[in-house]
């Protein structure tokens, strides 16, 4: 829940935990299960990580998740704000919990002008929410700091009149509006990209492969194709993707549809379009496998979320 909401965690929680009741039975499981339970949360690396972190506790810790925030920090896709938000939260361990909920409620009751980013207000924040910290208390005393901010010191609305630390709140007595801090960075403009791939059909089939196991969507499968170079037209580009990364050669048909995706530092359009498979036998090139896939069989595997509304359109299509 680092960076989805919560409302948008609780059924996927939930479905989780069904699947992979026990740390052991995580570390069992295959991590392209793992990323299946996952599909449309998005970070994928957070789920592979989770799943190594299980391997790592079963092998390591005798399948108990570790208390000490020093051995945390060894475990697999565990960092300082995790490490320090499972040792005082599950363990009660005197760790401070810094999350962006934090840091806006601190920024403002220190009336902190400066960005959050800044080295020396990172510091300062870490600092006071340590300072706040009640010995014997971390859990309770992290988690309410966490809700302070979650329900009442909203980044646009906060709900100064009901805050039990308003008295407190140097940016509501200094400032005309509080929810100014803490101070923004402008927004960059994201670069877009043009991006086709190919629905190839042979037998009733499509060819999907399945993307390295790191970096951006590591793991997922997808259809085949990539970014449209300067000069080329989105069928040229299924074309030659699909050579480079299956070798093999393609007939485009005809469009399909056309999906507007955003990720971190990016923003894309997704072309699909039919392709009739010409010539060649699949071998993955740039992927780590490939398979011809019935669209009924095509479920059990994990894909990126535009990938997945175009298997959505696919079956009610009736393809």
């Amino acid at each position: 829940m680092q960076q989805t909401q919560v409302q948008t965690v609780i059924p996927y929680y939930f479905r989780f935990l069904e699947r992979f009741p026990s740390v052991a039975a995580l570390a069992d499981a295959n991590v392209s299960t793992v990323l299946k339970m996952w599909e449309g949360l998005g970070y994928y690396a957070r789920a592979r990580n989770l799943h190594q972190a299980a391997i790592t506790i079963v092998n390591d810790y005798d399948g108990k998740i570790p208390s000490d925030h020093g051995i945390l920090l060894r475990i697999p896709g565990i960092g300082p704000y995790t490490a320090a938000a499972v040792a005082s939260i599950a363990f009660n361990r005197h760790f401070a919990v810094v999350d962006g909920n934090v840091v806006r409620v601190l920024c403002r009751i220190l009336n902190i002008r400066k960005r959050p980013s800044d080295k020396k207000v990172k510091a300062r924040i870490a600092q006071a929410a340590a300072a706040l910290l009640k010995e014997g208390q971390a859990s309770e005393s992290n988690q309410a700091l966490m809700e302070l901010g979650a329900l009442l010191c909203l980044p646009q609305k906060p709900d100064c009149p009901i805050c039990p630390v308003a008295p407190l709140c140097e940016a509501r007595r200094q400032l005309p509006d509080p929810s100014i801090l803490p101070a923004r960075k402008e927004k960059s403009v994201l670069p877009h990209y043009d991006v086709a791939v190919g629905i190839v059909w042979q037998k009733g089939k499509v060819l999907i492969d399945q993307r390295p196991p790191n970096g951006l969507l590591g793991g997922l499968w997808e259809f085949p194709g990539g970014k449209k170079e300067a000069g080329e037209t989105l069928a040229q580009c299924v074309v030659r993707e699909i050579e480079e990364e299956m070798g093999i050669e393609v007939r485009v048909k005809e469009p399909f549809m056309r999906i507007k995706h955003a990720y971190t530092h990016f923003k894309i359009t997704l072309h699909s379009f039919h392709c009739q498979h010409v010539k060649g036998k699949a071998r993955p090139k740039q992927a780590i496998a490939c398979r011809w896939v019935a669209l009924k069989d095509i479920e059990t595997f994990a894909f990126p979320r535009a990938n997945r509304k175009i298997i959505e359109a696919l079956i009610e299509a009736g393809q």
